[in-house]
């Protein structure tokens, strides 16, 4: 490792004071301006375990900018105006997140704020020399819980499949399945999420400090992503192993998190071990040059700079504060009239789906020629925060919910009204063994859709340009018999396509139009 010396020379300390305090100070503006975010980062990162690391980004980042300073200082600081496209165009993503409360988009825009400020005041040579500290900032954001779901999907894979090869037989349905000696589910704390932040984060570092070519870097660094994958489904495995050999009596409960932690540590250790055998020395340190640092030449004037890129910065969260002062639509409450012979009935089921902030809402249960459907509507006339109309806090049931449980989601096509319709399609069982299909989608403009992600873009968009970012969940569900779902299927099909006209003379009843 190279040496680094105690102190700059004088001439590289008076270059660099100027430039490096203004750049710390607008830095810190950029924090203040953007303080929201930046504390909502913060709030996940002291509630989470998941994300506690946060806490560390920042610090180890600037460890690694001075670590490497002898090689910096010779790069002259350089204004450079362009970075004001990479701050525009960050800010522009703020602002559309913000303004969807996708706050894993805004907070990475707050990032890339902060890289957009160095390349602007001190130039692209010296952001690309300190290309992995600053990009390392980026791990800071608390992201990957729409992981969980596809994680906990490989773990109850491999479990079973493990358990089979070994000879055990499994009864599965969903993420819950059973075998002679207990039944098991997979629930969010399986899914090994912790486990790869973790690893992805520790990975990363590793590899910029270990290795000198790109290649090894990049090669470790995937190493990191997929080893904690396949040892959090062998941690699972290893877990419902102990339990079955143990006639249940290890492995389920403190020891349960104790076996996982070890297992895991013990696989990260020997990770990181063998990666050390293509370790890569740092090549020793080149003689310093006389001439000039790179980049080197006429100074720049740093003022126009700090401004333009303060006011540039400050557009966004202005725009934004006066889109949420906006007041809200004078609202009527929802109506809706039944249609083609299907009657309003009693509640056939206690089941109650969980979705927040809602507007407006609507509950009731009908029936035609003995079959029963229940439908929920809830409008947002507005997105604002706790109040959207895609929010993770809207789901079908809760996580370990004592009477319900959530056997089987995802995205179906069903034919209503003889047109495909993409839903989400939930299967729901209650403890009494009572089971429920429920299908699910969003009105927005009009059109149907069950994309989250689009759902997020069109009504940000929208709302950023003044017009309506209303929109309409729509829930319908009926029971059904074991795993014979036709029938309910078929009703939730005729039921969307004869309510179709009076949910659209609902949604225009509400927004006025």
């Amino acid at each position: 490792m190279n040496a680094l010396p105690e102190s700059l020379p004088t001439d590289v300390r008076s270059r660099w004071l100027q430039p490096g305090l203004l750049t710390v100070a607008v830095l810190l503006g950029l924090a203040a301006l953007f303080w929201p975010t930046l504390h909502s980062m913060i709030e996940i990162w002291e509630r989470s375990e998941t994300f506690t690391h946060g806490y560390l980004i920042f610090p180890i980042s600037a460890w690694l900018i001075w670590r490497q300073r002898a090689e910096l200082a010779q790069v002259a600081p350089v204004p450079d105006l362009r970075g004001l496209l990479l701050l525009g165009a960050s800010g522009a993503a703020w602002l559309l997140a913000d303004t969807g409360s996708v706050n894993v988009v805004a907070q990475y825009g707050f990032i890339g704020m902060l890289i957009a400020a160095v390349w602007t005041l001190l130039g692209w040579r010296f952001v690309w020399a300190a290309f992995f500290p600053l990009m390392f900032l980026f791990l800071a954001v608390p992201v990957g819980e729409f992981l969980i779901q596809p994680l906990m999907e490989i773990t109850a894979d491999f479990t079973v499949a493990m358990l089979q090869i070994t000879g055990i037989p499994v009864y599965r349905e969903g993420l819950f399945f059973s075998i002679p000696s207990g039944d098991w589910s997979v629930v969010e704390g399986c899914s090994g999420l912790r486990y790869l932040i973790a690893s992805v984060t520790l990975g990363v570092l590793y590899a910029y400090l270990t290795y000198r070519s790109w290649k090894r870097r990049l090669l470790f660094s995937l190493a990191a992503i997929v080893v904690p994958v396949f040892a959090n489904s062998g941690r699972a495995y290893m877990i419902v192993m102990i339990a079955h050999l143990s006639d249940m009596k290890l492995a389920l409960g403190v020891d349960h998190y104790i076996y996982g932690w070890a297992f895991f540590g013990l696989v990260m250790l020997l990770l990181f071990w063998i990666g050390g055998f293509w370790r890569e020395d740092e090549a020793a340190p080149a003689p310093a040059a006389a001439a000039a640092p790179e980049g080197a030449g006429k100074p720049r004037p740093i003022a126009p700079a700090v401004v333009a890129t303060l006011v540039v910065a400050g557009l966004w969260p202005a725009y934004a504060a006066w889109l949420s002062a906006r007041p809200l639509p004078p609202l009527p409450a929802l109506q809706l009239q039944a249609a083609a012979g299907w009657q309003s009935a009693a509640p056939f089921t206690d089941w109650v789906p969980h979705w927040i902030g809602a507007d407006r809402t609507l509950r009731r249960s009908y029936v035609q020629a003995g079959q029963r459907v229940m439908l929920e509507l809830n409008y947002y006339a507005t997105q604002r925060q706790d109040a959207e109309l895609i929010n993770s806090q809207n789901f079908m049931i809760r996580q370990k919910d004592p009477v319900w449980s959530n056997v089987g989601e995802g995205i179906v096509t069903a034919t209503i009204g003889g047109v495909e319709h993409p839903v989400r399609q939930a299967k729901l069982r209650r403890a009494d063994g009572q089971r429920l299909l429920v299908w699910q989608w969003n009105l927005i403009n009009g059109a149907p859709t069950v994309s989250d992600h689009k759902a997020k873009l069109v009504l940000a968009l929208d709302r950023v340009r003044l017009r309506r970012d209303d929109g309409l969940s729509v829930l319908i569900a009926a029971p059904y018999e074991d795993t014979q779902m036709d029938a309910a299927a078929a009703a939730l099909a005729r039921f969307a396509a004869d309510m179709k006209p009076a949910l659209a003379a609902t949604l225009d009843g509400v927004d006025g139009q």
